[in-house]
């Protein structure tokens, strides 16, 4: 997959428990959204600008998971992500 990169904004805060797992608030609508440990990775690297492929070869890596299971997992956390306007598309260079 090429991505564009997806980026958290600004009105989102993310908090990582003790156990790995994580807490997100969207300060705009004051939802939370609890996170697993695998959600939280993926939000991490989406914070520090990873790309879609370096989040997936993570993935693999952390959890000994397959490619295609690492991307559908990706794919399906980062649509969520995009759907509840907590994550967007990275416009890069323009």
């Amino acid at each position: 997959m090429t991505d564009p990169a997806f980026v958290p904004l600004e009105h989102v805060v993310a908090s990582l428990l003790e156990d790995g797992d994580g807490v997100l608030v969207d300060l705009n609508t004051r939802q939370y959204y609890q996170l697993n440990e695998t959600a939280m990775l993926i939000w991490r690297a989406l914070e520090n600008g990873s790309s879609f492929d370096q989040i997936v070869n993570e993935l693999v890596a952390t959890y000994t998971v397959s490619n295609e299971r690492a991307i559908a997992s990706a794919e399906a956390l980062i649509g969520q992500l995009q759907k509840r306007k907590l994550v967007r598309p990275e416009n890069k260079g323009k």
